[in-house]
C-alpha cells in the first residue's frame, strides 16, 4: 500500500482551471519529485495533498486514511509536514526556540502551561538542529542565519515531528550552488524514516535525488516513472523544449 495515493485532483481560481485530473502515488521511504513547467500546477498540487487548500474533486489518501476533507492540522498530527516556498521562520526568535515551538505544536495547552516542554525536549529540538548543521547558531535570533541557512532551520523545523511525509515547495530557491549541494547531503538519510514529495525547478538537483518523477503540465500528469525513464521521455523533452 501507497504511503501516499493522489487521484483525479482538480481545482479551479475563477477561469484558472489550475489542476485538471493530477494525481501520483508514493511509497514509504521513497523520494518523489514533482516537476513541470512554469504554471503547470506543482505548487497548487502540493498545497491540496496539505490541506493549505481543498481540491475541488479527486481524493488525497494518505497512510490508508482518506484526508481528502481533512484541516491541515489534522494532516498534521497524522505525520503530513509541509514547507512552503516562502521561508517561515521567526526571526525575533533564537534558532532553538523555532524548533521548540514547531515541536510544541501537537502539545495539550496544560502541556505547554506548566512550562515544562523545553527541557524535556531538549535533545530532541538539538537532533535536527545537529543534522541541518545548526547545533552551533542555536542561541543565535533566526534573523541572522543566511538565506540557506534560514531554508535549513525551517526544514528542521518541519522534520522536528518526525513526519512520515515531509512536504518540500522549491527549498533550494535563491541558493548557491554549493547550498543547493549541501541541502541534498542534509536530506539524503532522512529517507530512512520519512517519505518526501519535492517541487523543485532545479533539474539536476531534482534528478539526483529524487527516486521518481512526476512531470505536470496544464494541471494534468504529462508523465509519471523513474528518474531514467522521465529523462528519456519524449514527451517531457518536447514540453521543456516548446515551454522553458
Amino acid at each position: 500500500m501507497a504511503l501516499l495515493d493522489v487521484q483525479g485532483i482538480k481545482k479551479t481560481f475563477g477561469a484558472l482551471k489550475a489542476l485538471d485530473g493530477a494525481g501520483l502515488s508514493i511509497a514509504e521511504n521513497s523520494f518523489h519529485g514533482l516537476i513541470g513547467p512554469n504554471g503547470s500546477g506543482k505548487s497548487t498540487l502540493l498545497k491540496a495533498i496539505a490541506g493549505a487548500h481543498f481540491a475541488d474533486a479527486g481524493t488525497v489518501v494518505f497512510n490508508g486514511r482518506d484526508v481528502t476533507q481533512a484541516l491541515p492540522y489534522e494532516r498534521s498530527r497524522l505525520g503530513m509536514s509541509l514547507k512552503f516556498q516562502i521561508t517561515a521562520v521567526l526571526p525575533e526568535l533564537s534558532v532553538y526556540d523555532n524548533v521548540l515551538l514547531a515541536m510544541q505544536a501537537h502539545q495539550s495547552p496544560f502541556s505547554l502551561a506548566r512550562s515544562r516542554s523545553r527541557a524535556q525536549l531538549h535533545d530532541r529540538v538539538m537532533e535536527p538542529l545537529t543534522d541541518f548543521r545548526l547545533a552551533g547558531r542555536a542561541d543565535d535570533l533566526a534573523g541572522a542565519l543566511s538565506h540557506g541557512e534560514q531554508q535549513w532551520l525551517e526544514i528542521a523545523m518541519a522534520l522536528a515531528l518526525k513526519p512520515k511525509l515531509l512536504l518540500l515547495d522549491e527549498p533550494t530557491g535563491g541558493m548557491s550552488p554549493e547550498e543547493r549541494r549541501v541541502t541534498g547531503e542534509l536530506l539524503r538519510p532522512i529517507k530512512r524514516w520519512c517519505s518526501l514529495l519535492i517541487v523543485e525547478h532545479d533539474l539536476d538537483f531534482i534528478r539526483d535525488l529524487c527516486d521518481r518523477l512526476t512531470v505536470l503540465d496544464h494541471g494534468q500528469v504529462l508523465d509519471d516513472g523513474t528518474v531514467e525513464e522521465i529523462q528519456r521521455s519524449d514527451k517531457v523533452k518536447k514540453v521543456y523544449t516548446t515551454r522553458e
